[in-house]
């Protein structure tokens, strides 16, 4: 595969990560900065509000906590806000070697990678967004981060809970060697995460999101979606795409299709992504969009990670100012 060069322009042939965040990177005002200064960023929420009959250009430029904290709302304004600054750096030159997303960043990843369309992800994502927010209103569920303890420790937290009538609690994301997080029924997370300290963990933290994702309560839902990843198209991968889902790359459209049913109830393995990429080999990480979370991540989990975020202005213009053609080359294909 042909690597680019990361930010720096070192001249070495290492490859660069574009990294798409997940729920839980959202904020306030998350867009103003883009679509105050960049007509392309216009232009593509323009398209995003018409394609969803839905003002993302106001509630990602000026909405409320309360209304981003809305899962229908959250996950397209997410997707659009990291495509806006997608086709931003793709246009000054930004050529990634890989690219992945963790969660529901897996879909500006594939469009990204050339799988799917902008349309389609942005539909995808909406009624991803509806239906993971209908289960959040019929399952009283939660999920909450576990610090500095180990995942199979975490796991074999999760199953102390098997048979004491609490209901479910599974690992819903690997997100570095240290941090795991679990989902499932709200009582089960709570009494799995007291074994989770007693086993050793330094912290707990309940997370703030709109349902119990990644884990088997989702599966109420798998069938409604399946019809839908079904009536859209998915190409091949132009670009190498790392399935969050698997940890390892995706070989087609239709795979990445079947990933993408398997995503609502299964772990996101970002520990695992992040390891098939630096096998790529990946120097350098671009975190593309909101916040700075896989930044984070990639530097905890990889030590030396040569890491970059986009979420606010001053880090955007930086990265887009050392975008010059002498700085972002091709290499030789190895």
């Amino acid at each position: 595969m042909t690597g680019w060069t990361g930010p720096g322009g070192d001249g070495t042939t290492t490859g660069c990560l574009a990294m798409f965040p997940g729920q839980g990177s959202q904020r306030p005002g998350m867009a103003k900065h883009l679509l105050d200064a960049h007509p392309s960023a216009r232009q593509l929420f323009a398209r995003a509000d018409e394609i969803l009959g839905l003002p993302l250009s106001q509630i990602c430029a000026s909405g409320t906590a309360a209304e981003l904290a809305r899962t229908e709302i959250t996950q397209p304004a997410i997707a659009t806000t990291s495509l806006a600054v997608w086709e931003l750096l793709r246009s000054a030159g930004y050529r990634p070697a890989v690219t992945a997303g963790h969660s529901l960043g897996e879909y500006p990843a594939l469009v990204a990678a050339g799988v799917l369309s902008l349309e389609s992800a942005l539909r995808l994502v909406r009624l991803r967004g509806q239906l993971m927010g209908e289960v959040a209103r019929e399952v009283p569920g939660a999920m909450a981060a576990v610090l500095g303890l180990p995942a199979q420790k975490v796991l074999a937290a999760c199953g102390s809970t098997e048979g004491l009538g609490l209901g479910l609690v599974q690992v819903a994301n690997y997100n570095e060697p240290l941090q795991t997080v679990i989902s499932g029924h709200a009582y089960a997370v709570e009494v799995a995460g007291k074994a989770a300290l007693a086993a050793g963990a330094d912290q707990v933290v309940p997370l703030a999101v709109g349902a119990p994702f990644h884990c088997s309560l989702m599966a109420s839902v798998e069938e409604e979606f399946t019809e839908a990843l079904a009536a859209h198209p998915f190409a091949d991968p132009v670009l190498p795409v790392i399935s969050s889902v698997t940890g390892t790359y995706v070989g087609s459209g239709e795979e990445a299709r079947e990933l993408l049913r398997r995503q609502l109830t299964g772990p996101v393995r970002w520990v695992e992504v992040l390891r098939t990429a630096a096998r790529h080999p990946v120097g350098a990480y671009t975190e593309i969009g909101p916040g700075r979370v896989l930044s984070g991540l990639a530097r905890r989990t990889l030590g030396e990670a040569r890491t970059r975020s986009t979420g606010d202005p001053r880090r955007l213009t930086a990265l887009h100012a050392e975008l010059a053609p002498q700085k972002w080359q091709e290499p030789v294909a190895s």
